[in-house]
C-alpha cells in the first residue's frame, strides 16, 4: 500500500528527532553537529505535494560536522547504513535518485560543514561574503539554503551561516534591483513592435518574458529569493498583495491582440511602480505609463528605475558596475546554472574583476 502523503519537511524533521539523532547520541555522543533540511528538493520550500513522492522521494537530511570532525563523515555514514530502519512512516528509508547510478541507499548525508557550503554555494559565507560570492550565486541556491529547516545545531556555525545570507546587504539589493528594471526596460516596447509586423506570437512571448521578470521584481523587492522557473509563479503569488497584479500578467499574457497586452502589462506596470515609491531607496518616480519616444507602445520607462536605484548604491565600485546583474539575471541556462565555480568564473567577467 502506497504511504499516507507526509509533506516532506515534516518527514524530514520526525526522521531526524526519533531514528537519526538517537542514533548519534548512541554512536557518537562527543560529535558536534548540525541536523538540518536544505538545499534542492521541492519539499525544502515547502512546495511539495503528493505529486513530489513520485520520485526522488523519501525521508532525508543534512549531518553538517565542524571542520575539526568532518574526518568522522565516513563513520557516522556507515553506521547509519547498518542501524537505520528498513522504512520510516510508511516510506522507504533507502532509496535511489535520478541522475544517480547505483542502488538505493540512505539519504542522510553526513559531511563537513565547509565542504557542503563550498560545494552547494561556491564560497563559504562562515567567511567575508564578498561582491563575488553574492553576485555569482543563483537566487534559486540562495532560496535552498534560506529556506527548509535546520532541526538542530549544536556548533551553532550553520544558523549563522544562513542568518548572513538571509538576504543580500542594502547596496546589493539596490544594484540587483536596477537590473531587474534594466531587463524590463530593454523589452517593454517590444509587445506592440512585434505585433506590428504580424508576428502575434512573439508578441506573446515577449509579453511572457515581461511577465517573469515582473514577477522576479516583486519577489526581489519584498525580500524574497526567486525560485527558478516551476515554482517562480507559486513563490509570487504567496506573496502578500499581488493578488491583483496578478490578474494583470494573467489577462496580459491571455490576451488575443497586443493593445489589450499593453494596456494589461501597463496596470502591472503602474502597480509595481508605486511599489517602488514605498521602498523610499530613490526619491518618488512618475509611476505612470508613457510613450515610447515616437512610437505608439505605452512603456513605464523601467530605464528610469534602473537608473535612479544605481543612483542610489553607496558603494563607488558596485555603482559604476554594468546592469547586467545577478549571474542569473544574465544566464538562465539550467546546466549552466548548476555550476558554482563555472559561474564564479563567468561573474568575475561580466564585472570586470580579475582571477585570483
Amino acid at each position: 500500500m502506497a504511504a499516507t502523503y507526509i509533506p516532506g519537511l515534516r518527514l524530514a524533521r520526525e526522521f531526524c528527532a526519533t531514528v537519526v539523532r538517537p542514533l548519534l547520541a548512541e554512536h557518537f555522543p562527543q560529535v558536534p553537529y548540525a541536523a538540518a533540511l536544505l538545499g534542492p528538493g521541492s519539499e525544502v520550500a515547502g512546495f511539495d505535494s503528493q505529486r513530489s513522492t513520485d520520485h526522488d522521494w523519501g525521508p532525508r537530511l543534512q549531518i553538517l560536522l565542524t571542520d575539526g570532525d568532518a574526518a568522522q563523515a565516513g563513520a557516522i555514514t556507515a553506521m547509519l547504513a547498518s542501524t537505520l530502519p528498513a522504512s520510516f512512516r510508511g516510506y522507504p528509508v533507502a532509496f535511489p535518485v535520478t541522475g544517480e547510478p547505483g542502488t538505493a541507499r540512505h539519504r542522510v548525508k553526513v559531511a563537513g560543514l565547509g565542504t557542503w557550503l563550498t560545494g552547494h554555494l561556491g564560497f563559504d559565507p562562515r567567511r567575508e561574503v564578498t561582491r563575488l560570492d553574492w553576485l555569482a550565486i543563483p537566487t534559486q541556491r540562495l532560496a535552498e539554503f534560506t529556506a527548509g529547516e535546520v532541526f538542530h545545531d549544536g556548533p551553532g556555525e550553520l544558523t549563522r551561516a544562513r542568518a548572513d545570507l538571509a538576504w543580500y546587504p542594502r547596496d546589493v539589493w539596490l544594484y540587483v534591483l536596477a537590473c531587474q528594471w534594466q531587463r524590463i526596460g530593454q523589452e517593454e516596447a517590444f509587445p506592440g513592435r512585434c505585433a506590428e509586423v504580424g508576428d502575434d506570437l512573439g508578441s506573446v512571448i515577449v509579453t511572457g518574458r515581461l511577465a517573469r521578470d515582473l514577477m522576479r521584481l516583486c519577489l526581489l523587492m519584498q525580500q524574497r529569493y526567486p525560485p527558478y522557473s516551476k515554482w517562480l509563479g507559486t513563490a509570487f503569488a504567496r506573496l502578500p498583495g499581488t493578488a491583483g497584479l496578478g490578474a494583470s500578467l494573467t489577462a496580459a499574457i491571455s490576451a488575443g491582440d497586443w493593445r489589450a497586452r499593453e494596456q494589461h502589462m501597463g496596470q502591472g506596470y503602474e502597480t509595481v511602480a508605486a511599489w517602488h515609491n514605498e521602498l523610499g531607496f530613490t526619491p518618488p518616480l512618475d509611476t505612470r505609463v508613457r510613450g515610447f519616444y515616437e512610437r505608439p507602445y505605452q512603456v513605464i520607462g523601467a530605464s528610469r528605475f534602473a537608473e535612479a536605484l544605481r543612483e542610489a548604491i553607496t558603494d563607488p565600485q558596485l555603482r559604476h558596475l554594468p546592469l547586467t546583474g545577478a549571474i542569473d539575471q544574465f544566464i538562465d541556462s539550467t546546466d549552466t546554472l548548476g555550476r558554482v565555480d563555472f559561474l564564479r568564473v563567468c561573474t568575475r567577467a561580466a564585472i570586470g574583476e580579475p582571477s585570483g
